[in-house]
């Protein structure tokens, strides 16, 4: 059983399978740190898995299975959004590139600027509309946003230190920091990009 602390060479060899299986995680170095329990996670989320972050034998017989989960779009660049799942997936020509945790909107009521409102993240077929590239406050004072790409409204693809397993932010997706580094700097979802929401 390997969890969150762990180092060693047992612990490269999981996160050397998960970059070769396509789940976000930074550079495999030995040690299981917050890049791998998300990764950890997504690769739990695609197997229908119960989602504790440890790789015990059922998340092991999944990585060695060869588990990753499948587009539903054919064509082009495009960020999927698996709300059931709690998966955001960076889709090229209708294959997954990377597949990363993502954390969406938890349906619980609250208040912005007085109003009441419900914690949703809408499904629907948008396309990147505007992004920030940088650190951003909500207007609803909601809270902080890194490098934010906006596909629907107020609605975005965003950065954020907190990314548990299960759906808990106002309604955009929360994906890590390190994910929104990649999509920005690496793979590139530039304005235009489609985004997919089921």
């Amino acid at each position: 059983m390997l969890r969150r602390g762990d180092e060693g060479p047992a612990v490269r060899t999981v996160q050397e399978r998960l970059a070769e299986l396509g789940y976000f995680i930074t550079a495999p170095d030995g040690i299981f740190g917050a890049s791998t329990q998300q990764a950890v996670w997504a690769v739990q989320k695609a197997a229908g898995l119960t989602r504790d972050g440890l790789v015990g034998p059922a998340t092991r017989a999944a990585l060695d299975a060869g588990t990753r989960p499948a587009a539903r779009t054919t064509t082009g660049r495009v960020i999927e959004i698996d709300l059931d799942r709690q998966l955001v997936l960076a889709v090229d020509g209708g294959a997954v590139t990377r597949a990363m945790n993502a954390s969406s909107g938890n349906g619980e009521r609250y208040t912005a600027l007085g109003r009441p409102q419900r914690a949703y993240t809408p499904t629907g077929d948008y396309t990147v509309v505007r992004q920030i590239d940088g650190m951003h406050e909500s207007t609803l004072e909601l809270g902080s946003m890194y490098r934010p790409k906006y596909f629907r409204g107020g609605w975005a693809v965003h950065g954020s230190s907190s990314i548990p397993p299960w759906p808990a932010s106002h309604g955009c997706v929360r994906v890590s920091n390190a994910a929104m580094n990649w999509i920005w700097d690496t793979w590139g979802a530039p304005i235009g990009t489609r985004v997919v929401v089921y």
